[in-house]
C-alpha cells in the first residue's frame, strides 16, 4: 500500500468539501521569529513551486490559512468529521498525497515536518515586488563581449555535452558526452530549474529558482561564467531569440515572483524590459500571482511562446519590436506548467495541469488548435515524439497523478499523414506504468524505446526505477530498470530518485539522474540504449542531487 493513500484522499475530499468563506476562529499556532525565517526558506526550496508563494494554489492545493488551520469540533463535511492543523497537516508533509506529492518524511527532519505544518497556518509573508532598477543593480558583466574568445579553445565535442543540475549544491555539472568525465562544475542560482542554449551552441543560460541567471561560455579552455543577472525572487524559464536575423539578440526570463517576464540582452545579460503577467485567469477572475511557468521560442516568427499559470493565458510575445512589444494572449485552461514542440514544431504542447487537459498552440496561425482531456495532472517536461504505426504523429506526457503515459495524435501539414486526421488531438492510447509520479518521458529519433521515470512516487522501488517501452510493441508491459541498484551505490535510507531519461548526440545512450539526499551519494546512470545495460555510472562526490539534464545538441534542435 502507498504510504500516501492513507491520508491523502481524506484531505482531498475534505478540502474541496470545505466552502471558500470558512474561517476558523482558532489562531495559528505561534512561531518564533527564526522559526518564520526557517520555514519561509523550507517552503520556498520545497514548496512554492506547486502551492505558489501566497499559497493559492496550482499544481498543489491551496494552503491559505483558511484551509489549514484546526477546523472547530464538529464542522461537518462530505465523508464525515475532519479536522485539520498541526498533527495531520504533518501526516500529509511526512506521507504524502495520491496528486504527486512525494512524501518527506525521507527530506525533512521530524521537527522540520513539525514546523512545516505550524508555518503554513501561518498567513503568507509577502515578498517584495522586483523592478527593472533591481535587476540593473544587480547585473554583473564579468566578460565584455569584446574580450571573450573569437573561436573555440578547446577540444570538446560541444555538442555533445550534457549540462547537469546539482541542486541543492546550486550549481551546474558540464560534462563531455563523448568520455562522460566532468569538464567543469560552476555556481549557479539555486536549483537550477533548466539549462537553455544558444543559437550557436556556444553559450549555456541558467536560470536558478531563486531568479539568479547566468551565461556560461564554452568556447574558453573550460567553461566560464561570462554575466549574470537576478529576474526576481523565484524563476523557472528563459529562452534566447532564435528566429532569423535576431540569433541571441534578447534573452527571455520568466518569473514565479513576482509574476512577470523580463527581456535582457542575449550576449551581456543586460536588462532591457520587464512586463506583469497578472491580471484575469481565464475564468474572468483577477489573480495576484499569474506565475510564468514555461517559456519556449519560435523557429518560424520573431516570437516566444510564453505561458502562465494560474491565468490560463498563452502569451505569443512578438520581439522584433521591443519599444513596442506586441503580444497575442489565448485563453487555453488553468494551470499552466511545462510542454513541448510537436513533431512538426508548428505546435506548442502545454499541460494545463490542474484542469487535467493539454493546450495545443498553432504558433503558425496564433492560436490555440485544441485543449485534449487526459489523465490526472500531466507533467510533459518538453514530452516525446514518435510516429505511432497505428495513429501517427503524437506527442506523448506523463502524469503526476495517474499510472498511465498518454499519447495524444498531432496535427501535420506532410501529406503522408494525411490519413490519420481524424485521430487529431485526442488521446489515441495509454500506456501502463507501475504507479503514478512520472515527471518525464523521452525518446528519440535513432531509438524504439520510449522511457518514462516515476521519481515522484512514494514507494522506493517505483521511485528509484525507470521504465523502457518497445515502440514496435507498446502492448508489453515496459522493463522496469532499477537504476539505483544498476548504480553500485550501498542501500540509502532515502529514497534515490531515478528523474529525467535525455539522450546522447548520438541517441545510442539514455543518461539518467539519480537524485539523492544532500548527504548522501547521488549518480548519474548511463544506459546503452539498445541493449538497456548499464555503460557508465558516474560517481564523483561533486555530484550532488542531480536532477534535470540537457544535451546541448539536443535541447539546441528540440529533440525529443
Amino acid at each position: 500500500m502507498q504510504k500516501k493513500g492513507l491520508i491523502g484522499s481524506a484531505f482531498a475530499m475534505g478540502v474541496l468539501s470545505l466552502a471558500m468563506s470558512s474561517a476558523w476562529a482558532q489562531e495559528a499556532p505561534k512561531l518564533t521569529a527564526e522559526e518564520m525565517e526557517k520555514g519561509k526558506q523550507i517552503y520556498f526550496e520545497r514548496c512554492a513551486g506547486c502551492h505558489g508563494v501566497l499559497r493559492k494554489g496550482a499544481t498543489g492545493k491551496n494552503l491559505e490559512p483558511h484551509w489549514t488551520k484546526t477546523a472547530p469540533d464538529g464542522t461537518k463535511l462530505e465523508g464525515g468529521t475532519l479536522k485539520l492543523g498541526t498533527e495531520r497537516l504533518e501526516k500529509i508533509i511526512s506521507y504524502g498525497t495520491e496528486g504527486g506529492m512525494v512524501n518527506y518524511d525521507d527530506i525533512l527532519t521530524k521537527e522540520e515536518i513539525n514546523l512545516m505544518a505550524r508555518y503554513i497556518q501561518n498567513t503568507p509573508p509577502i515578498p517584495p515586488e522586483f523592478s527593472l532598477k533591481d535587476m540593473k543593480d544587480s547585473w554583473k558583466l564579468l566578460v565584455p563581449v569584446k574580450d571573450r574568445p573569437t573561436k573555440q579553445m578547446n577540444k570538446v565535442n560541444l555538442k555533445n555535452v550534457f549540462a547537469i543540475t546539482l541542486r541543492d549544491a546550486g550549481k551546474l555539472a558540464l560534462v563531455d558526452g563523448d568520455t562522460h568525465k566532468i569538464w567543469k562544475i560552476l555556481d549557479t542560482g539555486y536549483a537550477v530549474h533548466i539549462s537553455r542554449l544558444s543559437a550557436s551552441g556556444r553559450y549555456v543560460y541558467t536560470v536558478g529558482r531563486d531568479g539568479l541567471t547566468t551565461i556560461i561560455d564554452m568556447f574558453y579552455e573550460e567553461p566560464t561564467t561570462v554575466a549574470t543577472v537576478r529576474l526576481g525572487s523565484d524563476a523557472r524559464s528563459v529562452d534566447t531569440s532564435k528566429f532569423k536575423g535576431y540569433e541571441d539578440k534578447y534573452l527571455i526570463g520568466g518569473t514565479y515572483w513576482p509574476p512577470q517576464y523580463s527581456i535582457m540582452d542575449g550576449e551581456t545579460l543586460e536588462p532591457m524590459k520587464i512586463v506583469s503577467t497578472r491580471g484575469n485567469t481565464v475564468d474572468g477572475d483577477y489573480h495576484p500571482e499569474p506565475r510564468v511557468a514555461s517559456i519556449v521560442a519560435s523557429m518560424t516568427k520573431p516570437e516566444w511562446v510564453v505561458n502562465v499559470k494560474e491565468t490560463g493565458q498563452i502569451l505569443l510575445v512578438d520581439y522584433s519590436d521591443i519599444k513596442n512589444l506586441k503580444s497575442i494572449a489565448i485563453e487555453s485552461a488553468k494551470f499552466l506548467h511545462d510542454g513541448g514542440w510537436d513533431m512538426s514544431k508548428r505546435y506548442f504542447m502545454v499541460a494545463a495541469n490542474a484542469s487535467n487537459k493539454v493546450a495545443a498552440v498553432d504558433t503558425k496561425e496564433g492560436k490555440l488548435a485544441a485543449l485534449v482531456d487526459t489523465a490526472k495532472i500531466p507533467h510533459p517536461g518538453r514530452g516525446a515524439n514518435f510516429v505511432h504505426p497505428k495513429f501517427g504523429p503524437v506527442w506523448s506526457t506523463g502524469h503526476l497523478g495517474d499510472a498511465v503515459v498518454s499519447l495524444i495524435s498531432t496535427a501535420s501539414d506532410d501529406p503522408k499523414f494525411a490519413k490519420y486526421k481524424e485521430h487529431n488531438w485526442k488521446v489515441v492510447e495509454q500506456l501502463k506504468m507501475p504507479g503514478a509520479g512520472n515527471l518525464f518521458v523521452k525518446t528519440h529519433p535513432k531509438s524504439k524505446h520510449f522511457w518514462a521515470d516515476a521519481p515522484m512516487n512514494p514507494e522506493r522501488e517505483v521511485a528509484e526505477s525507470v521504465y523502457v517501452f518497445d515502440m514496435n510493441d507498446l502492448s508489453k508491459a515496459p522493463v522496469a530498470l532499477n537504476v539505483a541498484k544498476d548504480s553500485g551505490l550501498p542501500e540509502s535510507k532515502a529514497i534515490r530518485r531515478a528523474v529525467q531519461p535525455e539522450y546522447n548526440e548520438a541517441g545510442d545512450e539514455v543518461w539518467i539522474s539519480l537524485w539523492g539526499g544532500k548527504t548522501d551519494q547521488s549518480a548519474i546512470v548511463i544506459y546503452d540504449d539498445k541493449t538497456l545495460k548499464v555503460k557508465k555510472v558516474i560517481t564523483d562526490p561533486a555530484i550532488v542531487t542531480p536532477t534535470g539534464k540537457f544535451n546541448v545538441y539536443n535541447t539546441m534542435h528540440d529533440v525529443y
